[in-house]
């Protein structure tokens, strides 16, 4: 048996968080997980602004509490919140943050800083707010033109109706112009890049109804089409922003991992704390976290004990012990105590960098229907304009009218742009991974979804997996009253998984006071104990002969000189929650299940039975796992390998797709397509069902759009279709494609 386990202040139960003084009802029923997400860095200009989170805000009174504390104190000259963004923005020269922070804990209000370069969704509103500009140009702009063709509409001749032509153009090119730059702007940089991207044929529409309305009015003529040209902008400007907003609900899962990022940490070296960016923290630093932080960097906890919220992290909803020796990562959250760290990785190399570097790199692969989806909008670019000159030529050969037939083809142009083709796969690629990542899922190789799709068999390895790889004590009642305090004492010596889990189930006994206490690596424990030799080890280092191949578990004796028999102590290993849920779903979708491992037999049946699994093998080596999926894959079936140890490593690259527990080594999450991020197994049959979904709804939006396709090309090439009805039509197929991708979500 090993080291020391954890004390029994490392396994106290995590205390109840008191009631912030001053703070609302409302605020107060958060979850602490919610009231700790966000965590960001300092922001501050040159005039002296500082920025920083108020994740508890919710309420009127917590404004007015914030700006009235901060505006309190020496050197603050104002404080303004943001409750919809939570932030609060300080005018405060020479102030630093770390000095504020302290003023709004004392009221009972939680604060971090806030990473400017961090906010990328800020950049995202930053873009939908440039867009409601353009649009309430174009709106305002069009309304004004439509006054003036009413106009011209009811009778207006001559000069009153050249006047009116002349004012409508004054409006509507620079408002063209302006409103229109998102296009103008795409259309672009794809002619600088030498190929036709979506926002050509948009882009040629409006210039095309912007020309033949200018020609018309220095001609003296009837009609112009300044009203038409600037509600198609204003029409497509909506549907532009709309697809924004839509694909801004179905945010990656990078962003949010990104927003766990702590900008700035507190450095220990030898003149004391000193607040540095995390980029500069480098191996061996040693770093203060304290209670209510989000810890910055990968580190080894050297002192101090605290419970640790990974809910954002990993998953788990209940806060986890820790202490001295206990790796940490970037992104978890300190509950109650404060820690000092040894970093051991930081910044990019970060267990929470690496994270978000999978999730990004996942979401910019392409699969088989990304590449299909690509392949055709390049080649659909060409075919739209050919039509769009083909329909200007036929109709001036059929009509000799130049006005029409420009029209005509600008509705071509329009109403055949692909971007409903193009918005097909991305769009539920996004919704999905985010669906995923919220169940607990990271995917990392984008073509996984199509592959996990096609899955109909289902392989588990058992410690680690379907198993927590923790031991724990069977039955506690075998120990007499009077012995238990000694094993506990016992136990407290080691930190062997076996020491740690009857630790764990005697935590309730005062452990007793025991002298000459040994460890010998390996084996167990000794010590004296009321003058008398006590032993909690290895039944051969004890001198027990026993053929514990039967027994489904392990198992340790105590020893007590002058008590007659060691008393046999057995473990059985924790069950992963979510295992049994997860496969009996899998079983009730017509799957197949299948457990391997390398565990003995008794230990892998009483599992296989537990759980309620018909087939599994036991005592099998890496090459065996291997060759079992191999052989299952020439036997026609489609599998999803589910393992965590290096002896799973070559069936996990061998299966049609795998998953690994975030747990596992890093050879097995190198080689598996997900990652589950908590210890909850029930996404991996979630995952089965969304990836199934996707697929549909990839299928669905290539359906959309040929149906789209077909029936307006010929309306337009018809001439039954203004520029106005065509922009209608596209924006409407763009954005049914991106919410029936957003079905994922529910």
């Amino acid at each position: 048996m090993g080291a020391a386990a954890a004390g029994p202040a490392a396994r106290r139960p995590a205390p109840a968080v008191s009631p912030r003084l001053g703070a609302c009802p409302a605020c107060d029923a958060a979850p602490l997980a919610g009231r700790l997400a966000e965590a960001g860095g300092a922001g501050r200009d040159a005039g002296g602004t500082l920025i920083l989170s108020l994740p508890a805000a919710h309420c009127a009174a917590c404004i007015s509490d914030v700006e009235r504390a901060l505006t309190g104190h020496p050197g603050v000259r104002t404080a303004r919140v943001n409750l919809t963004l939570r932030r609060v923005t300080v005018d405060a020269p020479g102030l630093a943050a770390d000095e504020l922070i302290p003023v709004l804990a004392r009221i009972g209000h939680e604060a971090h800083e806030l990473d400017p370069e961090a906010l990328s969704a800020t950049a995202a509103d930053r873009q939908g707010r440039d867009l409601l500009m353009r649009i309430g140009v174009a709106g305002f702009a069009m309304m004004n033109i439509m006054i003036l063709s009413v106009a011209v509409w009811s009778g207006a001749e001559a000069a009153t109706r050249d006047l009116f032509h002349w004012i409508s153009a004054a409006i509507a090119l620079p408002t063209i112009a302006f409103a229109g730059r998102p296009f103008f702007a795409s259309a672009a940089a794809s002619l600088r890049a030498r190929r036709l991207g979506m926002d050509v044929p948009i882009s040629l529409a409006l210039v095309l109804a912007t020309a033949i309305s200018v020609y018309e009015t220095t001609q003296s003529g009837h009609h112009a089409y300044f009203d038409a040209a600037v509600m198609l902008c204003f029409f497509l400007l909506i549907g532009r922003y709309l697809d924004h907003r839509t694909r801004a609900i179905a945010r990656s899962a990078a962003a949010e991992l990104t927003a766990l990022e702590v900008p700035r940490a507190l450095r220990i070296g030898p003149e004391g704390e000193q607040a540095v960016a995390v980029a500069s923290l480098r191996p061996g630093d040693l770093i203060r976290v304290r209670p209510g932080a989000r810890v910055p960097a990968d580190g080894e906890i050297t002192e101090g004990r605290s419970e640790i919220d990974r809910a954002l992290l990993t998953g788990e909803t209940l806060p986890v012990p820790a202490g001295p020796g206990q790796m940490l990562s970037a992104g978890e959250v300190n509950l109650t105590g404060p820690l000092v760290l040894r970093v051991t990785a930081a910044g990019r190399d970060s267990s929470l960098a690496r994270l978000t570097a999978l999730v990004e790199a996942a979401e910019a692969a392409r699969g088989r229907h990304a590449s299909l989806a690509d392949r055709a909008a390049r080649a659909y670019s060409p075919a739209v304009h050919l039509l769009a000159l083909a329909s200007f030529a036929g109709w001036v050969w059929a009509t000799g009218d130049l006005r029409l037939a420009v029209n005509i083809a600008a509705a071509v142009l329009i109403i055949t742009c692909p971007c409903a083709l193009g918005l097909a796969v991305p769009a539920v690629a996004t919704a999905a991974s985010g669906a995923l990542f919220r169940r607990g899922l990271l995917i990392k190789d984008g073509t996984a979804l199509e592959r996990m799709a096609a899955v109909d068999t289902v392989v588990f390895d058992k410690t680690g997996t379907l198993t927590m790889g923790q031991p724990r004590l069977a039955a506690a009642e075998v120990l007499p009253a009077d012995l238990r305090p000694v094993a506990l004492a016992l136990a407290q010596g080691s930190a062997h998984p076996l020491s740690r889990a009857l630790a764990e189930a005697l935590a309730g006994d005062r452990a007793a006071a025991l002298e000459a206490q040994r460890e010998w690596p390996g084996q167990g424990v000794s010590a004296l104990w009321q003058g008398r030799r006590v032993r909690l080890g290895r039944a051969d280092w004890l001198g027990i002969a026993e053929d514990g191949a039967d027994r489904p578990g392990s198992a340790a004796w105590l020893s007590v000189e002058g008590r007659g028999a060691p008393i046999r102590l057995d473990f059985t290993d924790r069950l992963r929650p979510g295992a049994a849920s997860c496969v009996a779903r899998l079983r009730a979708d017509g799957r197949r299940v299948i457990l391997l491992s390398g565990d003995r037999p008794a230990a892998v049946a009483a599992l296989a039975a537990e759980l309620g699994i018909a087939e599994c093998h036991a005592g099998v080596d890496p090459q065996g796992k291997a060759a079992a999926v191999a052989a299952l894959a020439e036997a026609g079936a489609r599998v999803l390998m589910v393992g965590d140890g290096l002896n799973d490593t070559a069936a996990l690259a061998r299966a049609h797709a795998s998953i690994s527990p975030a747990s596992a080594l890093d050879a097995a999450r190198v080689a598996s397509d997900m990652v589950l991020t908590g210890h909850d197994l029930a996404p991996v049959a979630e995952a089965l069902v969304i990836a199934r979904r996707a697929t549909a709804r990839i299928r669905e939006n290539f359906a959309i759009s040929v149906i789209y396709n077909l029936v307006a090309v010929p309306v337009a090439i018809a001439g039954l279709a203004t520029p106005l009805i065509a922009a209608l039509a596209m924006s409407t197929s763009s954005i049914t494609v991106t919410l029936n991708a957003l079905r994922l979500r529910r």
